[in-house]
Formats: structure tokens, sequence, C-alpha cells
């Protein structure tokens, strides 16, 4: 009879087994603008997200899963909402609302200000939003100017799709006036990213041995 199966000791804060902990990365950091990000099902347990490592570093984050919200899953507490999602036609889908105009008054106050961040992969995202009508009456942030993602290890479609850590830190650097504020956040993930590529080398290098060795028996 063969042995049950033992669950992995986990850790309480990132959620991840012991062996796979991510708390070593984080860094906390101070910010004005909440931030939600609203996370596809399928992320939660993907490795190489980057939504929990950046959920335990910012204060005023707030983490939510699902894939499709009929209401608005954010308070009504006088803040104003937006939407990071970029507002070009191109990313537009038939049937999809036209989002209103962002208030050029919105950025001066950002105490007064949530940023909704939709966490996913690209064709996922763009399904989350095709299903909520919430998501779509919202004002959306789009990023400028960006800089390369750093986030070699998911295949991107385009030089503007980013991780979600690095799309949110880059969005609050725009709408607080203080990028450098969120470098220690990038370079910790920096090393993140490293730690994943390590890691993914190993197993494919065991995987090959493996292989190798069972050719030849």
């Amino acid at each position: 009879m063969s042995a049950a199966l033992v669950p992995r000791p986990q850790c309480t804060a990132c959620l991840r087994p012991l062996s796979a902990c991510i708390c070593r990365w984080v860094a906390p950091t101070a910010h004005a603008v909440e931030v939600l990000v609203l996370q596809h099902p399928l992320e939660v347990h993907q490795a190489k997200g980057s939504a929990r490592l950046l959920h335990l570093s910012l204060a005023h984050c707030r983490l939510v899963v699902g894939e499709a919200f009929a209401a608005p899953v954010w308070p009504v507490d006088g803040k104003h909402t937006l939407l990071l999602y970029p507002d070009s036609l191109q990313h537009t889908v038939p049937d999809l609302r036209v989002p209103p105009p962002l208030p050029p008054e919105w950025p001066q106050a950002q105490s007064r200000l949530r940023l909704v961040v939709l966490d996913g992969t690209w064709r996922k995202s763009r399904k989350m939003l095709y299903q909520s009508l919430p998501l779509q009456q919202l004002p959306r942030l789009a990023l400028r100017n960006l800089p390369p993602s750093h986030y070699r290890i998911r295949k991107a479609h385009g030089p503007d799709q980013l991780s979600t850590l690095e799309a949110t830190c880059y969005a609050l650097g725009q709408l607080e006036g203080d990028a450098a504020r969120f470098q220690p956040l990038l370079d910790a993930f920096d090393g993140f990213v490293e730690y994943l590529e390590q890691a993914g080398g190993q197993r494919n290098a065991h995987a090959l041995d493996h292989g190798l060795r069972g050719s030849f028996k």
C-alpha cells in the first residue's frame, strides 16, 4: 500500500512551500495611492507570478481572486478608482464599453486614488475586463515611455507587456511623481527573477540528466 502524500510545509506569509519561499525579496515600500490587485484564479499557484511579492511589499495593497466581477469589489468611500490598462483602440474588442476619460484633477490628490491592477496573462486580463462591466466603467491609466521589462521568465508578446509588479511600480511612480522610491522593489524583483531562472535551469538539467541516463539503460 502506497504511503499517503504529506503536504509540504508552507510559508504563512507568501503561501508558498518553505523550499520556494519568496519572503527574502519582500521590499516594504511606502506609497500614497491605494492598490487593488484582481488576480485571475489560474495565477494563484503560478510560481512565476509577481502579484504576491507586490502584495507583501506594498502597505496599502489588497489582493482579490476572481475572473468576472459583476459588481465593484472596491468600497464606495470617496476615493477615485482608476484601472491600469492601455487606452489605445488596438486593445479593445467588440462590445467593450469605451472607458470615461481620466479627470485631470484626480492625480493631484494621491491619497484619494485607488489603482486597480489586473493580474494575469494578456489574454486572461483582457477577458477579465470583457466580463466585468464595473471595470469597463473605470477611467484608465496608461503607462508611457516604459523601459524594457526584466521579466525574462515569461513570454511577452509586445514591449509594453510587463509583470504585474513592474507595471504597478511604474504606475505608482507616474502617479506619485517619485519613480526612485519604487526602485528598491524593482531591484528585489530582479533577484526574484534570477532565482527562478536558476531554479528552472537546475530542473532542466536534472530532467536532461535523467533522460540521458534512461537512454543508456
